[in-house]
């Protein structure tokens, strides 16, 4: 990623300051590979470039200031992505699982009345559980409207879950580039392939230390969700900003291509040795990491 980051930025974004957006950072160690890498690499680069993390966390933030502390010239934090202002990013907005943990409606067809209704979380007996209701006007207004043959046939309580956190947020972001480009690498679906007979269930997922639970509202605070991101509502969203779509496909696909572009500069890449080869074989492989998509927009 630092090698394809140099390359957008020297070529698209050869201003006397850039911006390096990250979204979602965790603990900050993919900031502290690109960082050294561009302090190797591409000193000229860096020296005009500010990596700005969105931490809406202070915890977090705590942790990543730590994991950052020799690079506290260079960074910087915002809570929000609106705090980048309106067209005021020069450089690249970038983001990796980070969509599909926003907040998703939980939708619900119902077949008898040929409309949405919505999987909504109550109590019950001191426990939680899910209660069906209608949609609210704003929920309505946003939610999928489907042709009529597609109405005809798509089972009763056929789930889908629609983030209405994620398409905003890429809205926001997309407006506050100025010149650039927007990325995200996650797992996720176009509108067509959300609708497949496989999914009738949604996507919707919980899981505790990497395995998954079925049960999506036990041990509370405990267990992640997790939805496939919307691309086709991202692509969307990033048009009705100005924004242009790129490239929208598979990681395997997205490091391979940027691997082969490395191939005979030795002044990018130590050789590889057999550890960096699993991992990548890991990243890229189609039944692995490679199943993740990439979408870039500019």
């Amino acid at each position: 990623l630092a090698f394809q980051f140099s390359q957008w930025l020297e070529t698209d974004c050869a201003v006397d300051k850039s911006l390096l957006v990250e979204a979602g950072p965790h603990d900050a160690m993919l900031a502290a590979d690109i960082l050294p890498w561009l302090r190797r690499r591409r000193p000229g680069l860096l020296a005009r470039l500010e990596y700005v993390l969105i931490e809406s966390s202070a915890a977090r933030r705590q942790w990543q200031e730590q994991t950052l502390r020799d690079w506290r010239t260079q960074v910087r934090w915002v809570a929000d992505v609106a705090e980048l202002g309106v067209r005021q990013v020069i450089g690249i907005i970038f983001s990796n699982e980070f969509l599909d943990a926003l907040p998703v409606h939980r939708l619900s067809w119902c077949a008898q009345e040929r409309n949405w209704q919505e999987w909504r979380v109550t109590v019950e007996s001191d426990t939680f559980a899910w209660r069906r209701g209608a949609l609210t006007p704003d929920l309505a207004a946003r939610a999928p409207r489907l042709p009529a043959e597609l109405a005809a046939v798509l089972p009763d309580g056929f789930v889908l879950e629609l983030s209405l956190a994620a398409a905003d947020w890429w809205r926001t972001a997309a407006a506050s580039l100025r010149h650039g480009k927007l990325l995200t690498i996650d797992y996720g679906l176009t509108r067509d392939e959300r609708f497949r007979p496989e999914r009738t269930d949604g996507t919707l997922r919980a899981f505790a230390r990497h395995h998954g639970g079925a049960d999506l509202l036990a041990q509370p605070g405990q267990q992640d969700l997790t939805a496939h991101v919307d691309f086709s509502a991202l692509e969307e969203a990033g048009a009705a900003a100005g924004l242009r779509t790129e490239a929208f496909v598979s990681q395997s696909k997205f490091l391979t291509e940027i691997v082969a572009r490395t191939q005979g500069k030795p002044e990018s890449f130590d050789p590889w040795d057999e550890k960096r080869v699993r991992q990548f074989q890991t990243l890229a492989h189609p039944e692995h990491l490679g199943r993740f998509r990439v979408l870039v927009q500019s």
